[in-house]
This record gives C-alpha cells, structure tokens and sequence, in this order.
C-alpha cells in the first residue's frame, strides 16, 4: 500500500526540485530526511515537508509504521508560470518567467 502527498504551486523551478527527486527516489525514509537535512540546495525544504507529509499521512490515515517506509517515487510536475516583464536598454523589455512546480511524494513499505 502507497501513501502520497503533493503540494501545488511551489515557486521553484522544476529542474531544481527534480535534482533532489532523483536522489530521495527509493530511499529509506530516514535516509531520504537526511539527505534533504544536509542539502545545500534551497528547494530541499519543500521536498523535506512533503516527505514529511507523507509519512504523516502513511502513519495517521493508513496506521504504517514509519520506521519501515520507504520513498516509492517522487516527482516534480510544471505548474502555472508567472510571467513578468523587465525593462531593459533603448526601450526594450525582456520576459521573465517564474516558474513553478507541483511536488508529489510517494511512501509506502519495501515488497
């Protein structure tokens, strides 16, 4: 049995995000916390708290023991892309654009 957790609209990009997915994807959930712990990258905080959620929700909806869970899948979908204009040089204006992203995470114990 899986349990996931998704939080929507984050404002980070997905190529960051997906950088720390490729690395929690099929670890033990303590590992996977450590790893967020100790990354230098800024979008493992919101990783971190979806993980978080997850097991949260595997513990108190499905009665999981989270010490034997695992990280079955994790990954990064686009979101809606804010876009912004900045003026430049002789009249110009340059696009930005803000992406953000949809992070899911999926727990459950090792078959």
């Amino acid at each position: 049995m899986t349990v996931r957790a998704t939080a929507k609209y984050v404002r980070v990009a997905p190529t960051k995000v997906r950088q720390l997915t490729r690395v929690i994807a099929g670890e033990h959930v303590e590992e996977a916390r450590r790893i967020l712990r100790f990354s230098s990258k800024g979008a493992a905080e919101p990783v971190l708290k979806v993980l978080n959620s997850a097991v949260a929700n595997a513990e108190n909806n499905q009665g999981l023991d989270p010490d034997e869970l695992w990280v079955a899948s994790a990954f990064v979908d686009e979101g809606p892309t804010l876009k912004r204009f900045r003026p430049r040089a002789q009249g110009r204006a340059f696009r930005i654009r803000k992406r953000t992203c949809h992070i899911t995470v999926v727990v459950g114990p090792k078959e």
